[in-house]
């Protein structure tokens, strides 16, 4: 019996970051995943996709801020279950729980914390019938490296913000980006839309608008794809390319969580935004992009807020009674269970003071 203050189920970058902010509160945390490394989607699907809204980072790679992340919370000492999906939830009568895996490790404590992201996720696929003919080969819903398509005729279909940031990313890495969109108007950030058409302007990227890619085709690999044309004129294009990359966001699915007995909405976990995050069971909370409520923005940066909230309500139950007094870190520093701790320069110190 694994044994802990606050079991974190979800070790993306809202679950880590939620050790940091338990940590500052002197609890221990523990996280169970079911991918093989911590990071979640940022390690698993897109290490090396840029992200631009995490303050302080005008772009940072999503596997360097896992990196960054990991480091930020090695003094506090966290336990991991890595590779095991959270099977069972089991209300104990003093009030804690029993979270059990899918391999039988068992875990106790008095707050659990879903911090699932997505929870688990499949590619949406496009509707073509022998595309599963060519996928690993030429065909590929997530980009883990960019550096495979160096020099190569990529083309990318989408129109959200994944598929503008690798067309405008990758505009500078393959010999030829095209981006096929269903519409003239694209759903991700006005600042990508603007780069995507001024690069297609530059003739970096071949924007295929109001178009979608119909057929793949190749001798044991791509080889071409065709486009249809939602303008009768243009017909169908068949453009040679080395690469396919549908990005059409994922498929969510909860997994055994969607019958704990929690309150769901839409897939995603209803919570108590107006104070604390806690779902209808007591002692249990949901962080990040798998809750729900009016208002929700799915970034990180609204994860990290929502954890630093609800580390604050968790310190109350694990300790009835007792009051905690926030120091902010340029204040009172940073102190690891291992004794080591960061401290505010002298100056900082005085000139808040």
């Amino acid at each position: 019996m694994i044994k802990t203050d606050i079991l974190i189920i979800g070790a993306g970058p809202t679950g880590l970051f939620t050790v940091f902010e338990a940590g500052l509160l002197k609890l221990k945390c523990h996280l169970i995943d079911a991918l093989p490394q911590t990071g979640g989607q940022c390690s698993e699907i897109y290490p090396k996709k840029p992200i631009y809204d995490i303050p302080a980072f005008p772009e940072v790679l999503a596997g360097t801020l896992v990196d960054n992340l990991m480091e930020q919370i090695k003094p506090f000492e966290a336990g991991y279950t890595l590779g095991e999906r959270a099977e069972t939830l089991d209300k104990q009568e003093d009030g804690s729980f029993i979270v059990t895996t899918n391999k039988g490790t068992k875990h106790h404590a008095p707050v659990v914390v879903i911090a699932g992201g997505l929870g688990s996720f499949e590619p949406r696929k496009p509707l073509i019938p022998n595309i599963v003919d060519y996928e690993d080969k030429g065909v590929n819903y997530f980009i883990k490296d960019p550096e495979v398509y160096r020099d190569k005729k990529v083309v990318i279909s989408g129109g959200g913000d994944s598929a503008l940031d690798w067309a405008i990313f990758l505009a500078d890495v393959a010999s030829e980006v095209s981006l096929v969109h269903r519409r003239n108007e694209f759903r991700g950030a006005l600042d990508s839309v603007e780069k995507a058409r001024e690069l297609a302007k530059q003739g970096k990227i071949q924007l295929h608008t109001e178009a979608e890619v119909i057929g793949v085709a190749g001798d044991g690999k791509v080889e071409s794809v065709t486009i249809k044309h939602n303008d009768a004129e243009k017909g169908q294009t068949v453009l040679e390319v080395d690469n396919f990359i549908p990005l059409f966001g994922l498929s969510p699915k909860l997994g055994p969580i969607g019958s704990w007995g929690l309150e769901i909405e839409k897939n995603a976990i209803k919570v108590n935004n107006a104070k604390d995050y806690q779902t209808n069971i007591p002692g249990v909370f949901a962080i990040g992009d798998v809750n729900t409520y009016e208002g929700k923005l799915k970034l990180i940066l609204s994860g990290f807020h929502e954890a630093a909230v609800m580390c604050q309500f968790a310190y109350q139950i694990i300790n009835p009674g007792k009051r905690y007094v926030m120091k902010y870190t340029t204040v009172g520093g940073v102190e690891g269970f291992d004794g080591s701790k960061k401290v505010a320069k002298k100056e900082v110190v005085q000139s808040i003071s």
